[in-house]
């Protein structure tokens, strides 16, 4: 069993979001080969808008007298993962309760909501030689009523040790990775995200760093983060 906390925050214009979970996985063995782990997330999210970061045509704009400027909402997410020494395969769902989100109480203006996310991925490993492994993998994702979404990815690991990659996403954007291990507890990930799609008129790309921490791996396995 397992047990994680995560916590995102993310702001965008004049909306900013804190999700906080709390995780739990259980692992199966299934045979010799093959695991299987079921993970759920639960929690809340905060979004709080801004309203002095708004500009209207009229000084006050009748939508403002009934401005919602904070709510929190429930959050669920379950998984299924399945891995062994050279492959790996899952489905998952986000934001499984449905909600509505809305920044004013006025009910001509209150229609937006939150969906659920899908996702399903796959992988394989393959060795190059002792030393050299490539791992190519895809991941499919899915928000209604948005068109569905496919990133093929490709990863170079020298002796578990050090690692590059790259990503692409149809229609949308590149990505470029790196990342090593320090030891068998603790690895460092960078990526950067070029947009090829419309928004590269409003967004330069984006920066990703992760730091992990791999505690009580009784199995000394090495990890390599997942930031696509």
């Amino acid at each position: 069993m397992e047990w994680g906390l995560t916590a995102v925050l993310d702001k965008t214009g004049p909306i900013k979001r804190l999700d906080a979970n709390v995780t739990y996985a259980y692992h199966l063995q299934l045979s010799n080969n093959f695991n299987l782990s079921a993970g759920v997330a639960a929690g809340v999210s905060s979004i709080s808008l801004d309203v002095n970061a708004l500009t209207f045509d009229t000084p006050i704009d009748p939508v403002m007298n009934r401005a919602l400027i904070n709510q929190v909402k429930p959050d669920l997410s379950i998984g299924l993962w399945l891995y062994g020494a050279r492959m790996f395969a899952g489905v998952s769902v986000q934001q499984i309760l449905p909600q509505k989100l809305s920044f004013t109480g006025d009910n001509s203006y209150n229609l937006g909501k939150e969906v659920p996310h899908y996702f399903a991925t796959a992988g394989y490993k393959f060795f190059v030689d002792d030393e050299i492994a490539a791992i190519p993998s895809v991941m499919v994702k899915y928000v209604s009523p948005a068109p569905v979404s496919v990133d093929v990815n490709l990863k170079l690991a020298f002796k578990d040790k050090i690692w590059l990659g790259g990503s692409y996403r149809k229609d949308d954007s590149f990505a470029a990775m790196a990342g090593f291990n320090i030891g068998k507890m603790v690895n460092l990930t960078y990526s950067y995200d070029f947009t090829t799609s419309e928004l590269n008129q409003v967004s330069n790309g984006s920066h990703e760093i992760v730091l992990g921490l791999l505690l009580n791996n009784i199995y000394k396995v090495p990890s390599y983060i997942k930031m696509w």
